[in-house]
């Protein structure tokens, strides 16, 4: 199979950052985990400042961001990464993926997608998730829209990534209550709080009414459903492993069956 650009989708406490690795180990592509501050395709811990933005930081503080920031679609792309102290905190205040209304939040995302595709002359990736979980997080789950404008929103990521001949390996899992349940034991009380905070505090919990745990699983399980059928009806080369937390090796082995 020729696909240039791999992404592994599913639910939180999927397998998916195992699942990439093992991918881009076997078939010697480079493997991007979510939530690195250097991914190629995306801006996890990034703010977005206009210029009208930037008057009401001084004239020392624009002078650092200025070193450290790229000039993107109208603005200034800022790795939050770089920064600390009272700085840090005003610019956290223009965070991407937390404060950046949807009308500016897209058209950035976009065109890092687009800088991607033009920066992956003879690359091969493998990415854990971004095309469907990232999007999802922010179109349903903080502004609260509907599966239609999710969708189109995808659809136009994979308009732009369509030369790379993107693959999905979705881990689908019937089982989310108890994977994220056992996960969580693992990962604390500090990360299933974070989680449970932002999908039932953002538009989508809000307006269902989401509450605790049980309420971070309903989310979940329609966010599932809405990611399926919406890798179904955009058109992407995909496989679908159903409970691969069963059977690992037999996932692995149907995976690669498909991809080599």
């Amino acid at each position: 199979m020729d696909s240039r650009l791999i992404i592994v989708e599913g639910l939180p406490c999927s397998g998916k950052s195992t699942t990439s690795r093992y991918i881009a180990e076997k078939l010697g592509m480079t493997f991007i985990d979510e939530g690195t501050n250097a991914h190629p395709a995306d801006y996890e811990f990034h703010a977005f400042l206009n210029r009208e933005d930037m008057t009401s930081f001084s004239s020392d503080e624009q002078e650092k961001i200025f070193a450290s920031a790229s000039e993107r679609v109208g603005g200034y792309v800022v790795p939050l990464g770089l920064f600390s102290g009272e700085l840090f905190d005003k610019l956290l205040q223009h965070k991407i993926y937390d404060f950046l209304p949807w009308e500016a939040e897209r058209p950035v995302m976009l065109d890092k997608w687009r800088e991607f595709v033009q920066n992956t002359i003879d690359k091969r990736y493998v990415f854990n998730c971004v095309l469907l979980q990232n999007p999802m997080c922010e179109t349903m789950m903080r502004f609260g829209f509907d599966e239609a404008a999710s969708e189109a929103y995808i659809r136009e990521i994979c308009d732009i990534i369509k030369t790379l001949s993107p693959f999905v390996v979705y881990l689908y899992n019937t089982e989310v209550y108890d994977s994220v349940n056992r996960v969580s034991i693992e990962r604390g009380d500090d990360w299933l709080n974070a989680v449970i905070d932002y999908h039932c505090c953002g538009e989508y919990g809000k307006s269902h009414g989401l509450n605790g745990f049980d309420g971070y699983i309903t989310a979940l399980e329609e966010r599932q459903r809405r990611e399926l059928s919406i890798l179904d009806s955009i058109g992407i080369d995909s496989i679908i492993i159903k409970d691969p937390q069963k059977d690992w090796d037999k996932a692995y082995a149907d995976i690669l069956n498909k991809l080599m």
